[in-house]
């Protein structure tokens, strides 16, 4: 469940603990007291073989870890990352706010419709969202293949952003599935790819996963999110910011991270005509094909 980062205000434990004894702490240590610092969601929904695994360790160096910055355990460390969390809403929760805020009133759906794209639009024009455009259509023209991570809603639009890639003769593939299926769509990725992840605040395992498989690979990441100050934008090598509206518990739009692919995909295809003038046209030579002969 995506977590919403409180105000600043609040006191932040783990963090002011891990400030307080970093210097104290061997490296071992330390690696995994910083991971539970930037991967506060995951550890959250990890056990403590679990958080091991991502950081090549024992449970046992990772419980030492938790308790060198004063917690009794895992559970107790649990419990502080909840409290400094706060209460998450849930998608009906979402629904449910911005619903009752335009109830039997068209107009006022469709201008937070509008708005929310209006101001996305802005963003994406913004000087350094071109510069971070220009960079990331660089390195998709050089790719080999181009891999797409999203799940739940954005797994759709990974699965359309991969037809695109396709149409204009860039081989793309999605990786928008969980548990063993998502590992079996990781095997395809390799060496030359470049990776387009869409992933906001919260660092879920299948986009920490993802991210780690690509880093092992060499593998550049262009991020497409709202969340400039996550994890997954820490680790990315370009980071396009792409509004989505959900302030105030409400639903957030995903046609402005739509908006934003089809900018990125079409500005390849003009990078790279020749190509995607020859895949288009074999593309319409297969369709035809296709095409019933008619009755004679």
């Amino acid at each position: 469940m995506k977590q919403t980062r409180p105000a600043r205000s609040r006191v932040d434990v783990v963090a002011e603990r891990l400030r307080a004894r970093e210097k104290q702490l061997s490296p071992r240590l330390l690696a995994v007291a910083r991971y539970i610092d930037q991967q506060r969601e995951s550890v959250l929904e990890s056990t403590a073989l679990e958080i091991a695994a991502a950081n090549n360790t024992s449970d046992a160096t990772v419980i030492r870890a938790i308790q060198a910055l004063g917690f009794s355990g895992l559970r107790d460390l649990k419990q502080t990352l909840q409290a400094w969390f706060g209460p998450s809403l849930t998608s009906e929760e979402k629904m449910i706010t911005t619903v009752s805020e335009v109830t039997s009133d068209v107009n006022s759906s469709i201008d937070f419709v509008l708005e929310g794209h209006r101001r996305a639009c802005e963003v994406l024009s913004q000087p350094q969202n071109r510069v971070a455009m220009a960079d990331a259509v660089a390195l998709l023209s050089e790719a080999r293949q181009v891999a797409i991570f999203g799940i739940n809603a954005s797994g759709i639009l990974a699965d359309y952003s991969v037809r695109l890639l396709n149409r204009i003769g860039l081989p793309a593939f999605s990786l928008n599935r969980a548990s063993i299926a998502l590992a079996e769509q990781l095997l395809a990725l390799q060496r030359g790819d470049v990776l387009v992840m869409m992933a906001q605040q919260s660092a879920h395992r299948e986009g920490t996963t993802v991210l780690r498989e690509a880093r092992r690979l060499g593998v550049p990441v262009i991020l497409l999110t709202n969340a400039t100050d996550s994890f997954f934008a820490r680790a990315a090598d370009v980071v396009i910011n792409v509004p989505r509206g959900g302030e105030n518990g409400r639903i957030p739009l995903h046609g402005t991270i739509m908006v934003c692919l089809e900018m990125v995909i079409l500005s390849v295809a003009s990078t790279l005509p020749q190509r995607t003038v020859k895949t288009m046209k074999r593309l319409q030579d297969l369709y035809r094909g296709l095409k019933p002969t008619g009755k004679k």
